[in-house]
């Protein structure tokens, strides 16, 4: 497996854990009292959002040529490290 491509992999487990996490997220919304239920769910709102950026980014990411692929790592690595921060306060504060 080459380095491109075990760093795409790492990346889509990444991804992938962190949607996990937002859905399990979800089910627990479904629980609250409604006045905490509407914070949570705009907090979640706001995480898929982030979630999405990270995907189109990855998607950007995996179709790069060789000569834009270091850039692209760089802007990748940014918009996965927004999301991760933002699942972070999310949970911290959920």
């Amino acid at each position: 497996m080459s380095h491109r491509d075990e760093y795409i992999a790492k990346m889509k487990l990444q991804l992938d854990n962190l949607n996990l996490s937002i859905a399990q997220f979800e089910t627990k919304a479904h629980a609250m009292q409604l006045d905490a239920q509407d914070a949570y769910k705009e907090g979640l709102v706001k995480l898929h959002i982030q979630s999405k950026l990270a995907i189109e980014k990855f998607d950007e990411l995996k179709e790069s040529s060789d000569n834009s692929w270091d850039q692209l790592v760089a802007e990748t690595e940014k918009v996965r490290d927004a999301f991760v921060d933002s699942y972070h306060y999310f949970k911290l504060h959920f």
